[in-house]
């Protein structure tokens, strides 16, 4: 081979190995393009997925939604807010005042012993009953919403009338029917509504399967228990007769609480 050839394979060998090095340049180059620009994406995906979580989180929940809806007030309520239940002869000259928690199972055990007696000397004229809801136990147990929503669909009921009132009311705090304080049973509408078959005024009515789905009295439910909060209720039940309180009266008997309510009357 001659000088000159031999120089001339040396220069297009050469001529190769800059186009090849030029050619892996351009596809190194093209490879971190492609790999921040990846990157980029997955920041921005998770920019957006971290927005949409943010937005989520920031969202009102059900409960706050339906604190910023117009109050619609029960029928057969009465007071400012309709938060004052008012049974038996308004002009009776005694009031027995009732705070209770429907997921309350002391509340529970109070109306099953002596329930009956309450609404029979109401009935009777003794005194009239008047019922201040709260729910604070959906907040304590840090879980459900069954304090609330059976409480909106007892203003369901209440709007019905005060016989269903009564009915529902003394079903819920049932043996058979309340849950145990850690269930929430009573945060499902379809489980209230229910329980609901068994009382004969809400026994098919429409209007209150839809006033307890929709949530018609959900904001009279926590308006409510803002009256039990500001009436300075610290446990359930509390009753009182004519201000002045019955001690522990889910640990008496029927007849021990009709004594109770009897010496106060007395006093009276």
């Amino acid at each position: 081979m001659s000088k000159r050839n031999s120089q001339a394979a040396k220069t297009a060998a050469r001529e190769r190995l800059r186009v090849e090095r030029e050619r892996q340049a351009k596809r190194d180059k093209l490879r971190r393009q492609l790999v921040v620009g990846g990157s980029v994406l997955g920041v921005l995906a998770l920019g957006a997925g971290i927005a949409v979580a943010v937005v989520k989180m920031n969202a009102p929940t059900y409960w706050e939604k339906a604190a910023d809806k117009p109050l619609v007030k029960p029928a057969n309520s009465s007071g400012k807010n309709g938060t004052s239940i008012v049974i038996g002869d308004e002009s009776a000259k005694h009031t027995l005042k009732v705070y209770e928690d429907l997921r309350c199972p002391v509340c529970a055990q109070f109306e099953q012993t002596s329930g009956e007696t309450v609404q029979k000397d109401a009935k009777d004229g003794k005194y009239k009953i008047s019922y201040t809801m709260g729910a604070f136990l959906d907040d304590r147990l840090a879980q459900g919403q069954g304090s609330k929503k059976a409480l909106s669909a007892l203003g369901a009921a209440l709007n019905v009338s005060k016989d269903a009132f009564v009915q529902y009311h003394a079903l819920l705090y049932s043996k058979d029917v309340h849950p145990e304080e850690t269930k929430d049973d009573f945060g499902s509408a379809d489980k209230l509504i229910e329980l609901a078959q068994k009382v004969d005024a809400l026994k098919g009515n429409k209007t209150f399967d839809s006033a307890v789905r929709n949530g018609t009295y959900d904001k009279w439910a926590l308006t409510m228990d803002q009256q039990f909060t500001d009436d300075g209720i610290q446990g359930t039940p509390t009753v009182k007769l004519d201000d002045k309180p019955i001690e522990s009266p889910q640990a008496m008997t029927a007849d021990q609480f009709t004594a109770a309510v009897d010496q106060i009357i007395g006093k009276g």
